[in-house]
């Protein structure tokens, strides 16, 4: 299993960075896949090993505690990360709709017309809820309501943090970012390709 899904992954990976080596450093975007988290429940654990596996690659992820620096300021790292984004994950978990940054993360992933691989870790679709604590304007609580939808009926996968075995789900998880990464090289080739045949025209 281990050896099936490096191989695999080693040339899923190779196919996007031959793409990547092909453009300046300086127009690269700061991450190909941003995570999407609740830090206190996944920081140490399901969000912070998928970096690592997915950095391990070659790729380049986004996850705040490790790309981000004391004096930072939130939104400026964050907002243009999501933005240049090629793919984004989004790891929910029981205290994921308590905090305002995730459901804004993932409010801008939608808005950005990004591809978001829903992970569901320790939590099932159907008990995830924006909740009003009176602290949200009505058009927050509808942005953040709608994106949390939008992601629930997006096909994505599940965890259990205690039974469940973290290598082959870490592998499971890499395998799916990765192949929706070549997925969307090859339907940016595909357009690009139409463009210069139309302009030629």
């Amino acid at each position: 299993m281990q050896q099936r899904f490096s191989s695999s992954a080693k040339n899923l990976c190779r196919k996007i960075l031959q793409t990547q080596t092909s453009i300046q450093a300086t127009t690269r975007p700061p991450c190909d896949i941003f995570i999407n988290h609740r830090g206190i429940d996944t920081n140490r654990t399901i969000a912070g090993l998928l970096h690592d596996h997915i950095f391990r690659l070659g790729l380049r992820p986004f996850l705040d505690s490790r790309n981000m620096k004391p004096g930072d300021r939130l939104f400026e790292k964050i907002n243009p990360a999501i933005r240049n984004c090629k793919l984004g994950v989004a790891i929910f978990s029981p205290n994921y709709c308590d905090s305002y940054f995730c459901l804004h993360e993932l409010a801008l992933l939608m808005e950005s017309k990004k591809r978001v691989i829903p992970i569901f870790c320790d939590v099932k679709p159907s008990q995830l809820q924006v909740m009003d604590y009176g602290t949200r304007s009505a058009k927050q609580l509808q942005r953040f309501s709608w994106a949390l939808e939008e992601s629930k009926y997006t096909v994505g996968l599940t965890f259990d943090t205690l039974t469940g075995d973290w290598s082959d789900f870490l592998n499971t998880a890499t395998d799916a970012v990765i192949k929706n990464l070549v997925e969307l090289e090859a339907e940016n080739s595909s357009k690009k390709s139409t463009y210069i045949v139309q302009d030629s025209q």
